[in-house]
């Protein structure tokens, strides 16, 4: 399978390109990104032998269309601002699709392009990142223990060993980031999704070392856009554990008013780490005991690639789910996906943890989690 990778000179996607490049399913890489010369370098430092580079504005379909037909699938590493337009071009060039999100909002609309996926006899999978993402497919391993699930808490954190002594380092993009700062995050209460005011508390989560305990905020996130009906849960949210100074930093910027465009930041060291929480509260297997099951992941700095576990927490998802589309291994399905209802976690955890991610699962007898 040839396989198309859009806003291949960002953050995330030089994981995705390194993993994907040793992939003997994937039989080469077409990397775009509206600035050609970032694309062609990912491609030269990143792609191996099968990769090529070339400049396309995800945003003009009909430009993007041209430049995949023939792939086989089109993984979307760009803004989530651009996830509608490119599976527009996927469906009309006749290639699956998949994303790493679409911050609750622009997923909910993009489930609404099922019908036109089915019907042409396409997949597309929603939120294969690490969060959404692996938080997903880590519900779904954690509800496997519950008869019932009554909540579902989704978490991430980040901490980087060697921050930079100057400068604004973030995880991922800057503008989605102060987009799930400053945008009402969605949460689910008694089976009714709703706002709640930007940068809430979350409460105190426990993720595993080297981040440890971390204060939380609530913010904006696909996860509740999907879960609620795949697990049954009638609540869920998702909160989002900052470094401080990060947190400090975002905050001024957001105080300030100033465009992320017009601000410059500065990559995160080799040596950052990625942690996912996930809790589930319901009933236990016996139907009557109330239990709360938690599932975590961890993903260390990747010595080989030499690129941080924050991108390789991330793009490493979205590699193994290209993968396994490629081997054929999620079976004819067809339509529009979240990733909880496409991936297993017997399909996707192995996938991770040959990248160095490690999963911990148990049933929480003293509540790690604190509710605001």
């Amino acid at each position: 399978m040839r396989i198309a990778v859009l806003g291949a000179g960002g953050i995330i996607a030089p994981a995705i390109v390194r993993d994907l490049a040793g992939t003997p399913e994937v039989d080469g890489l077409t990397l775009l990104d509206l600035d050609g010369d970032a694309a062609r370098r990912v491609a030269t430092e990143h792609g191996g032998d099968n990769a090529t580079g070339a400049a396309v504005d995800g945003t003009d379909r009909q430009a993007l269309m041209l430049a995949i037909e023939g792939h086989g699938l089109l993984v979307n590493a760009a803004s989530y601002r651009t996830n509608l337009a490119a599976m527009d071009a996927a469906l009309v060039a006749g290639v699956n699709y998949l994303d790493l999100g679409g911050l609750y909002h622009v997923t909910r609309h993009q489930l609404t392009l099922g019908p036109a996926f089915a019907a042409a006899g396409l997949l597309a999978v929603l939120g294969c990142g690490a969060g959404p993402g692996k938080t997903n497919v880590l519900a779904v391993q954690a509800a496997r223990l519950l008869s019932r699930v009554d909540e579902v808490r989704c978490a991430s954190a980040g901490h980087d060993e060697t921050p930079p002594a100057t400068g604004l380092a973030v995880p991922y993009a800057l503008q989605t980031l102060l987009d799930e700062l400053t945008e009402p995050p969605m949460v689910v209460r008694d089976g009714v999704a709703g706002p709640v005011a930007p940068m809430s508390a979350g409460g105190l989560v426990r993720f595993p070392d080297p981040i440890g305990l971390r204060p939380t905020l609530l913010t904006l996130h696909s996860e509740v856009a999907t879960l609620p009906a795949s697990l049954g849960a009638p609540a869920a949210d998702f909160r989002l554990a900052l470094a401080p100074h990060v947190e400090a930093a975002l905050r001024a910027v957001v105080a300030s008013g100033v465009r992320a465009a017009d601000i410059e930041t500065v990559p995160s060291s080799p040596r950052t780490w990625s942690a996912q929480h996930v809790a589930l509260r319901g009933l236990g297997l016996d139907g009557a005991t109330p239990q709360t099951v938690v599932a975590t992941a961890l993903t260390p700095p990747h010595e080989a690639w030499g690129l941080g576990g924050g991108i390789v927490s991330t793009g490493s998802v979205a590699a193994a789910t290209a993968r396994l589309l490629a081997r054929g291994a999620v079976g004819a399905l067809a339509g529009v996906l979240p990733v909880e209802q496409v991936l297993t976690p017997e399909l996707l955890l192995p996938e991770l943890e040959a990248r160095g991610t490690v999963f911990t699962l148990h049933i929480d007898s003293h509540d790690e989690v604190s509710t605001p």
